[in-house]
């Protein structure tokens, strides 16, 4: 069974943040720059405090009427105590769970209180369909006689 750190070994290292005083129109730039869906965000001393997608610029700024240059990150993230975490150590049948269950799409990992990386849905379905295949491979195999017993 595949865990968390097979898929983070198999990704970029780069974990995007922005500072949470910054304005979500910086955090836009960066989205598109770095082409990731969500930024971990920091206070001013490095501490991992939220996570902004662009599901909360969707639901936060365009349909509240704010303006992106002069609403903070602070303003709109989720908060880190309502963020659904993992450990390097968790299953992708766990993280399936949480994704499918909670309706979230990224879920940072930490090792104690130490952010390691960060995991998107598609990751994890990635993941899953390709543990998938593998299993139909070996009953195929299976079945056309290649494995004795």
């Amino acid at each position: 069974m595949k865990l968390v750190r097979n898929i983070l070994e198999n990704k970029k290292k780069d974990v995007w943040t922005i500072n949470s005083k910054d304005t979500i129109f910086n955090a836009l730039v960066i989205l598109k720059e770095k082409e990731v869906g969500a930024l971990i965000v920091i206070d001013d001393k490095g501490k991992v405090v939220g996570l902004l997608s662009e599901r909360d610029y969707a639901r936060k700024v365009i349909l509240k009427g704010k303006a992106s240059k002069n609403t903070l990150v602070d303003e709109l993230m989720t908060k880190i105590e309502n963020i659904h975490t993992v450990k390097p150590d968790n299953t992708i049948d766990d993280c399936m769970v949480i994704v499918t269950g909670k309706h979230v799409r990224h879920l940072p990992v930490f090792e104690g209180t130490n952010l390691v990386g960060i995991i998107s849905i598609g990751d994890i379905v990635k993941e899953k369909i390709s543990e998938q295949e593998y299993l139909i491979e070996q009953l195929s195999e299976y079945i056309a006689g290649k494995y004795t017993t």
